[in-house]
């Protein structure tokens, strides 16, 4: 398993395109929310993509963004056919690296607020309806 740390612009085009069919095949295909995925937050220039490659294929990814007072973690996810692995489980230590001593938010879908709680969040709001999903906005405060 190799872990890839890049900006966009440290992309390779192949791996790029392969996190873009990743996130397509799960959250508009599998999860049937046909949403605008490329959102120009890809692009900012302190976003860093969190890539897990086995064998040269993308298997997982996730995204870092800079929020001004605080970093966000989003687009969190793992191929089908790698799951029950604990591959998010190995972004989300990475992710948490790269945002350092800063205060993290993230929106995650309800079911999955126990998984991030292992890492410190806490559920900052009221459940939210995103794409016929059911959120929580969590919070992990400043180490």
């Amino acid at each position: 398993m190799k872990v890839l740390i890049a900006g966009f612009d440290d992309l390779a085009p192949r791996t790029a395109y392969d996190v873009w069919r990743l996130r397509q095949e799960v959250f508009v295909v599998e999860q049937d929310c046909p949403y605008p995925d490329l959102d120009g937050r890809d692009l900012e220039e302190a976003t860093r993509h969190v890539v897990l490659l086995e064998d040269e294929q993308v298997v997982g990814t996730l995204r870092v963004l800079d929020d001004g007072e605080w970093s966000r973690i989003g687009r969190v996810v793992v191929a089908p056919s790698a799951r029950g692995r604990g591959l998010a489980g190995l972004m989300m230590d990475e992710a948490l690296t790269l945002c350092g001593s800063r205060e993290v938010r993230l929106d995650a879908q309800a079911p999955l607020a126990g998984f991030y709680a292992g890492w410190g969040f806490e559920v900052a709001g009221p459940e939210f309806d995103e794409d016929g999903i059911r959120h929580v906005p969590m919070t992990r405060p400043r180490p």
